[in-house]
């Protein structure tokens, strides 16, 4: 294989021949220096001899010096970032150079005072030094001047973590253009280092000095620069904090710096995120098990331009199937993610479609021309409050939305289908989760007369999708408040849409027809708490700078969410995140004419309440409220 051949601009050439020059120059400076000091800094007493053989030997020891710091490579390296790599090159060619000259003095038997390169060692490694690190102090020294120019001041800061990753923030800190930011202070848990300096830096103690150091050192933002932490322990460092009013950013974990996605460097630090604060291990899934299913097959999702639906994509289309087709009503999102995977995967055959899954001949004819083989259905219309106020357009769309995608499947006889569902569907007190529960009695029905394996994925909410009440409170926030809260004790379960998302490829994995998969979404959040938590994670305080405002539960909306119903029994899978509930028994003959009934009541009359009567007679836990 060809090597590649090094590149070196003009620019370059011109800086190693300054740089030759400087060295030329040192070089002879040095020279008659180390002579001056060996002879007590007089040249009266100095044999001409002594003279006369520096000067013959000036040639040679040029030619030595030069090639020195050539191998050491003191004309190729950075030095605006020069470090300790760096100081230890020019040490090794200083040294290199100087046994050079003491081999070629009895070589050529010159006649040199026997002091004299350990005087010229010095002096030579001395200005070397400084003609090099001189490129970063000046770098400094002007961004210095900018900001003073600017009329700006630093951000102080604090660093939480005194480690290698902290060492190298706190040094781009101090050397590159973020001199925007001062480090005034670092904490570190490990004893050992308490009372010591980091870079001139003070490392004061432990966690339990947070907010105290914040508050003397007149800290405006925090960095945690510890990626080796586990999520439990960032958050409660995060938590810790929040109570300064700092603003907080952090160093992605330490497995995302093995796998290269990171580099400890200013700018890859995020800001803390309402995630860190969850305070678990990241979900996990074997994707050797999805890669085996999805791989080489033709994959459709709908509702391919929502949150979850575009996830759903991202991943399966990093699983090398044989086409995904998208399938969403809404063009705006259908293009983000078309335009985003043709940019990840530019090898990906991908089909997006502006469709309806309410149109059955539509949905007949992309089944009929794309044959998928594995169907994830997440059209569905999913804000609570609004179908409330439109309760037959929910069902329009999610049940008989529903249905016609899964005859299409069964018809064109797909593989799997997987619907993904919520735990909205449980003991419903909402249009939107009582129809989401026909949604599943209809997958367990088809499941029973279809060679197609019909399932569902049953989880809750997801941190940041679209209409969720992160997103919600965060432009709350931006606009000065109040942050809504419908009630002070209302919980929820989180995840993050990729670990959904994961879950959902990886239960499909496990799917054989007929199951209902539960999602162990991990430990309740009150939302109050994640309202508290957001407003101070932007680095203001509850009640003084933003307010919360209780406005009272909305209609169909619950204090708690459940993931079971009390029939249901779980089982285990492989994966500890993901279960499997025990299908309810139903009359699904019974079933089929009541959603016979269904779709004629939903087609002739208007939107009113009384749907709700029959949306209850065919879910029994269905409570509602007219």
């Amino acid at each position: 294989m060809a090597k590649i051949k090094l590149h070196i601009s003009k620019q370059m050439i011109i800086r190693i021949i300054l740089l030759v020059i400087l060295d030329i120059i040192s070089i002879l400076v040095v020279t008659v220096f180390a002579i001056y000091v060996r002879y007590d800094f007089s040249f009266k007493d100095l044999p001409e001899y002594f003279l006369k053989s520096t000067i013959a030997f000036i040639p040679i020891n040029l030619i030595i010096t030069l090639i020195s710091y050539a191998a050491w490579s003191l004309y190729t390296s950075v030095w605006r970032y020069a470090s300790a790599t760096e100081l230890i090159n020019i040490i090794g060619a200083v040294i290199t150079a100087t046994i050079g000259q003491v081999i070629c003095k009895y070589i050529f038997k010159l006649q040199i005072p026997r002091s004299y390169p350990l005087f010229y060692l010095v002096s030579l490694m001395a200005i070397t030094t400084s003609i090099r690190f001189s490129y970063r102090a000046m770098r400094v020294l002007r961004a210095k001047r900018r900001m003073r120019e600017n009329g700006k001041e630093p951000t102080k800061c604090m660093v939480i973590g005194a480690g290698s990753a902290g060492n190298e923030i706190i040094k781009e800190i101090n050397t590159t253009q973020y001199l925007t930011m001062k480090v005034c202070c670092i904490i570190d848990d490990g004893p050992g280092c308490w009372g010591k300096k980091l870079r001139g830096i003070p490392i004061l103690g432990g966690r339990d000095l947070i907010v105290q150091a914040a508050a003397e050192y007149s800290i405006a933002e925090i960095i945690i620069a510890i990626p080796s932490a586990k999520p439990s322990e960032i958050k409660e460092i995060v938590n810790i904090c929040k109570e300064t009013g700092c603003k907080m950013r952090i160093l992605p974990g330490m497995y995302q710096l093995i796998n290269g996605e990171v580099d400890v460097d200013v700018s890859k630090l995020r800001d803390v995120q309402i995630e860190d604060l969850l305070g678990r291990e990241p979900v996990t899934t074997n994707l050797d098990e999805v890669m085996g299913y999805v791989s080489g097959r033709v994959v459709m999702v709908t509702g391919g331009g929502g949150s979850i639906g575009s996830e759903l994509c991202r991943q399966i289309a990093g699983h090398n199937p044989e086409r995904l087709v998208i399938v969403d009503i809404y063009e705006n999102n259908a293009y983000d993610i078309q335009q985003e995977l043709i940019r990840k995967f530019p090898d990906l055959k991908l089909t997006v479609l502006i469709a309806s899954v309410r149109n059955t001949l539509r949905m007949d004819k992309i089944f009929e021309q794309y044959r998928p083989e594995i169907v994830y259905h997440a059209a569905a219309h999913k804000h609570v409050p609004l179908m409330e106020d439109s309760p037959n357009e929910a069902v329009k769309n999610n049940v008989f939305g529903t249905l016609k995608v899964v005859q299409a499947a069964d018809k064109w006889k797909v593989k799997k289908f997987v619907l993904i569902s919520t735990d909205k569907a449980v003991n419903p007190t909402n249009v939107m989760g009582a129809s989401k529960r026909i949604c599943e009695m209809i997958i367990q029905t088809y499941n029973n007369r279809s060679e197609t394996e019909f399932v569902a994925v049953r989880f809750g909410n997801v941190l940041g999708s679209n209409g969720s009440v992160i997103p919600l409170f965060k432009k709350q926030i931006e606009e000065g408040g109040p942050v809504t809260v419908t009630h002070p004790d209302i919980i929820r379960y989180f995840m993050t849409i990729p670990e959904a998302v994961a879950l959902v490829l990886q239960a499909g994995a496990y799917a054989k027809g007929g199951e209902i998969f539960v999602l162990d979404m991990g430990e309740p959040v009150k939302i109050l708490d994640l309202a508290e938590n957001l407003i101070k994670l932007s680095g203001l305080r509850v009640g003084d700078d933003i307010e919360i405002v209780f406005t009272g539960l909305r209609p169909g909306e619950k204090l708690y969410e459940e993931m079971l119903m009390n029939e249901e029994e779980l089982q285990q899978t492989k994966n500890k995140r993901i279960h499997i509930g025990k299908p309810l028994n139903f009359n699904e003959d019974e079933f089929i004419d009541e959603l016979k009934n269904l779709k004629e009541y939903v087609e002739k009359e208007p939107e009113n309440d009384d749907i709700r009567k029959t949306i209850a007679k065919m879910v029994p836990t269905y409570k509602y409220q007219i």
